[in-house]
C-alpha cells in the first residue's frame, strides 16, 4: 500500500487533465466550484475503479468500437461545454448564493460526467491497480477495491489543497480586475475544447 501511495503521488506531481480543468473552474467560480469539480473527478475515477474490479474497463481494452464511441462521447462533450462557455454573455452583477450553489452542483455532475467518458481513465485503472495486488490469501476483489478507494481519496485531498491555493491566488489577481470574469469564462471554454482535442485523439495503446 504504501508504494502504491508514493506511486499515486508521483503521478499527480505531472499535471494532467483533471488538474488544469480543476484549476480552471476555482478561478472562474471560487473554491467551492473547484472543490466540487475535483470530488466530482475523483467521483468519476471512482466509477472507473468498479468498472476495473468487475472486469468491465477490459471491454474498452479489447474493442476498438467501444473505445472510439467512448472516446468521440467524452469529445464531443467538451467541445459543448467549451462552445456554450465562450459564447455565454458574463454577468456584471454579483451572484447570490443560490446561484453559486447551482454551479457548483452543475461543475460537480460536469466533472463526473467528464471523468467517466475519458477512455484513458480506464486503461490507466486497469493497468495500474493489477500491479500492486499482492498474492498473500487476500480476495483480489477487495485489494483491488481498497487501491481504487485509496486513489480516490488522495485525489480528493491533492485537488482540494489545488484549489485553496490557487483561489487565494485567483481572488487577488481579479479582486481589482473588472474584467477578469469575461476572461475567464473565455479561458475556461479553451480549456474545455484542449481537453476535447486530446480526447478525441487518444488510441488504444
Amino acid at each position: 500500500m504504501l508504494s502504491f501511495i508514493l506511486v499515486v503521488l508521483t503521478l499527480f506531481l505531472i499535471p494532467g487533465p483533471a488538474v488544469i480543468l480543476t484549476l480552471s473552474q476555482t478561478m472562474k467560480g471560487g473554491k467551492w466550484n473547484g472543490i466540487l469539480t475535483g470530488v466530482g473527478i475523483a467521483v468519476g475515477d471512482l466509477i472507473h475503479t468498479c468498472a476495473s474490479v468487475f472486469g468491465l474497463s477490459a471491454i474498452l481494452m479489447t474493442s476498438a468500437f467501444a473505445f472510439e464511441v467512448v472516446k468521440y462521447l467524452g469529445a464531443a462533450y467538451l467541445f459543448y461545454l467549451g462552445i456554450t462557455a465562450l459564447i455565454r454573455k458574463s454577468k456584471t452583477s454579483k451572484k447570490t448564493t443560490v446561484q453559486k450553489e447551482i454551479n457548483s452542483k452543475l461543475s460537480f455532475r460536469q466533472a463526473v460526467l467528464i471523468e467517466v467518458l475519458n477512455p484513458k481513465t480506464a486503461l490507466f485503472f486497469l493497468a495500474l491497480l493489477p500491479q500492486f495486488v499482492q498474492h498473500n490469501g487476500q480476495s483480489v476483489f477487495f485489494q483491488l477495491l481498497t487501491l481504487g478507494l485509496t486513489f480516490v481519496l488522495l485525489s480528493i485531498l491533492y485537488t482540494t489543497l489545488l484549489v485553496l491555493l490557487s483561489s487565494v491566488i485567483s481572488k487577488k489577481i481579479f479582486s481589482k480586475n473588472t474584467k477578469g470574469p469575461k476572461w475567464m469564462g473565455r479561458m475556461i471554454g479553451f480549456v474545455y475544447i484542449g481537453l476535447g482535442l486530446r480526447v478525441a485523439l487518444q488510441t488504444q495503446s
